[in-house]
């Protein structure tokens, strides 16, 4: 199968699906749409990685993978429907009954924002939440965006930004609203003010109650 040769491991299967779906883990019973792995891809690389496990259904029963074509579909994925291209890594494992797994590793990406493109023509980066790939806001690409570009930024903190700082150190979890009402800012001014924190590592974005809310980034580094 593509020159990969299956490696037993049917106690190792056992045990990463017991895990069930997760931050870092997905299963996949079969591989047909290049666009839609293309947004697991995007949402592992925007996140600390990943893996599918191909031939694993929904439910954790070993099915086994079809064919070798699971393969390419997820390497098109990878290389012609995510932005910018990216790289994965497949293990052939040998379970239960002969049944073979792909495991496709993903990496972190060290240039976010990933994206995947959409049936529409357009370019969407989403991020892996529990066992969801959920959709970047605009505001999330944008001040990746900001920080993959290298700017420089002067470490100088207006009275807006120490004020958002302040709260974030008491562990508060704020959505750009209550940051506008906090610092008495225009949407667009806090915004910008969110993504320069962001830029300097200050910040960060966190999945709470079904959106992204900003909090303190954690100091041992992302």
């Amino acid at each position: 199968m593509k020159d990969i040769h299956a490696i037993k491991g049917k106690f190792y299967l056992r045990k990463v699906i017991a895990e069930g779906e997760h931050e870092h883990q997905d299963f996949k019973f079969a591989i047909s749409d290049a666009r839609k792995i293309a947004r697991s891809i995007s949402a592992f690389a925007n996140n600390s990685g990943g893996r599918l496990l191909i031939g694993v259904k929904d439910n954790g029963v070993v099915a086994g993978v079809r064919n070798e074509e699971d393969i390419y579909v997820v390497e098109q994925a990878a290389q012609l429907y995510c932005r910018p291209a990216q790289t994965v890594d497949f293990t052939a494992i040998k379970g239960e009954e002969g049944a073979i797994v792909i495991r496709a590793d993903i990496k972190q990406s060290l240039q976010r924002p990933v994206q995947a493109s959409e049936p529409d023509g357009s370019w969407r980066a989403y991020y892996r939440v529990a066992d969801e790939n959920i959709l970047a806001t605009p505001l999330m690409v944008r001040a990746w965006k900001r920080k993959a570009s290298g700017r420089p930024a002067l470490f100088s903190l207006c009275e807006a930004e120490q004020t958002l700082i302040d709260a974030l150190a008491r562990n508060e979890i704020l959505a750009t609203e209550e940051i506008m009402r906090l610092c008495m800012l225009s949407q667009g001014a806090a915004e910008d003010m969110i993504v320069r924190l962001y830029a300097l590592g200050i910040i960060d974005f966190r999945f709470v109650d079904r959106s992204f809310r900003i909090v303190g980034a954690d100091p041992s580094g992302l």
